[in-house]
């Protein structure tokens, strides 16, 4: 006989993303439904290596951060990214990264002086997951369900209807729940069956990797360690990242474009080479982890009830993390949609509000990374035959290869552009001015209050930062006190949106940015509204806010 479970939203998938909608969901008092086929605390794969600061914000938010923070490398372990010619050979460059240890107190080098609370962290999905499923499986209103998957679904005007089976023969389970999310990875079932296609570019670059544990390497390198270690050579070219900053390393073989599979070339004298190590050398090999380079993103990322995020959504180069973080994006700003629209505040068309902004985000962020990747490869394939010689001309070529390296790097490495720049500029849910946002670039970003734009970091006089002063709902931002605010509150009150005020100072000058006396920002900080003054119709702009202007 099958047993029926009801869940508010049914969560297809308990990776990092799938655990931050349930996460961010819960926070907001749904109930949500979490199903996974692996075991519990099954390990996830080695694939990716970095929380981006966009992300530790909402891990801030979710209560997680000190956790995430204190898990990975050592305390001590540079977090670096280094340019060899191998990874126990000459030294090229290197971008320096704080090291976990001093991430709050070095503000030297491009990657130390972020415009928030809460600075990137880099540490391997294989730590981070665990400290996401505990935090999820804690939070009141979270059920996790292991070794079972979504079977399929069928949905009404009325809800979804599920069927979930078990891994190990156990009879299917039927959920009702109000709407379903696919974080089921890059194989989705649920894309398939919301009739989302995959387009773009399905091979960007071919990387053999392999993770290894080789308990004798660090004490062979030549310099200080580094969390990513690149080798250019003229034989063969790679990376190196360290999983936990003692024996294990994950190695990134880039093939060229006439090897054509993964088994086209030998893995040993690659990974040998790579690491600058003769045939003496001895390591152990854990797993094989190639992977294709591609940017796909998927024609649409909704239908009715049932919805998509993460890798079900689009699958990229994994450059500067931002694979696992813009899934973690997608799930921040589909998590209090659909609160609002579970409560009862947001309107009909509040669910539109995430096509709308995610999309063409994603395909922005898609094309970064594919660009990164080409202009990577050709590096790669400009290094000198003279690279490794012990003469003037060497280290000339070591040094003029070093430069280059860096300028292109340091952009994907230190990526404020990518982390604080995007913006949304075509939302419904969005009160636009006229005024244009800066553009969106990788490596930099100008601070703005343009609807759309992240709502710009600074600290408040008492001390605190402002997104710890905000609460989950909307928060109207008044730089004159004497501003009279009832309407607006009233407005909101009435219909159950939340809305609080915050008297702000611009004590720090990173408040200067801020030209008008009021603005409004969203639960995922970004601007909604800004204004001198109170429009005439301030229940137009609540409803315009909550998606209220929508047929039902």
């Amino acid at each position: 006989m099958q047993q029926h479970l009801e869940a508010e939203v049914l969560v297809a998938g308990a990776g990092p993303v799938g655990l931050t909608l349930a996460m961010t969901l819960a926070s907001r008092g749904v109930k949500v439904l979490v199903v996974e086929p692996r075991a519990r605390l099954e390990p996830p794969s080695v694939k990716c290596n970095h929380v981006s600061a966009r992300s530790m914000e909402i891990f801030r938010r979710l209560g997680v951060a000190a956790a995430v923070r204190q898990a990975g490398l050592p305390p001590d372990y540079p977090h670096d990214i280094a340019y060899r010619v191998s990874a126990t050979g000459k030294e090229l460059t290197r971008i320096h990264i704080p090291c976990r240890r001093e991430r709050y107190t070095d503000t030297e080098g491009p990657d130390g002086n972020w415009p928030t609370a809460e600075p990137p962290h880099r540490i391997n999905q294989i730590f981070l997951e665990p400290i996401l499923f505990r935090a999820a499986e804690a939070c009141a209103g979270v059920t996790l369900l292991n070794e079972h998957r979504l079977a399929g679904f069928r949905q009404d005007a009325n809800g979804v209807e599920a069927s979930i089976e078990g891994l190990d023969g156990e009879p299917r389970l039927t959920v009702a729940c109000r709407y379903l999310v696919g974080c089921d990875g890059a194989r989705s079932g649920v894309r398939h069956a919301i009739g989302a296609r995959l387009q773009g570019d399905a091979v960007v670059q071919r990387v053999q990797s392999t993770y290894i544990r080789a308990p004798g390497l660090r004490e062979r390198f030549a310099h200080a360690p580094a969390w990513a270690t690149f080798s250019l050579n003229p034989v063969r070219c790679g990376n190196m990242y360290a999983i936990d900053g003692k024996e294990r390393w994950l190695i990134h073989n880039y093939l060229r474009d006439d090897e054509p599979d993964f088994d086209s070339v030998d893995r040993d004298a690659c990974i040998r080479a790579i690491l600058g190590v003769g045939p003496e050398f001895a390591y152990e090999t854990i797993s094989h982890e190639d992977w294709y380079g591609r940017r796909l993103v998927a024609t649409h990322l909704r239908d009715r009830r049932a919805f998509i995020c993460g890798d079900a959504a689009h699958l990229w180069v994994p450059y500067a993390g931002y694979g696992m973080n813009a899934g973690i994006a997608d799930a921040e700003n589909l998590g209090w949609l659909l609160a609002a629209r579970l409560q009862g505040w947001g309107g009909p068309g509040v669910l539109d509000g995430y096509e709308a902004e995610r999309l063409p985000i994603t395909e922005q962020v898609s094309h970064f990374a594919m660009n990164h990747a080409h202009a990577m490869a050709q590096q790669r394939g400009s290094v000198p035959p003279n690279i490794d010689d012990d003469d003037a001309a060497g280290a000339a070529a070591r040094a003029e290869l070093g430069a280059r390296a860096y300028a292109l790097n340091v952009q994907q490495y230190a990526c404020a552009g990518l982390n604080f720049g995007y913006f949304y500029a075509e939302s419904a849910l969005i009160a636009y001015d006229g005024e244009a946002a800066p553009a969106y670039t990788m490596g930099s970003f100008e601070p703005s209050t343009v609807p759309g734009c992240r709502t710009p970091y600074f600290v408040l006089a008492d001390g605190r930062p402002l997104y710890d002063a905000m609460g989950t709902g909307y928060t109207v931002l008044r730089f004159d006190s004497g501003i009279d605010l009832a309407p607006l509150l009233a407005a909101a009150r009435a219909v159950g949106m939340p809305l609080q005020v915050l008297d702000a100072d611009r004590q720090d000058p990173r408040a200067a940015v801020y030209r008008h006396r009021l603005l409004i920002s969203r639960p995922d900080q970004h601007v909604a509204w800004r204004g001198d003054a109170l429009p005439a119709d301030v229940q137009g702009l609540v409803d315009r806010l909550r998606g209220a202007w929508a047929a039902a």
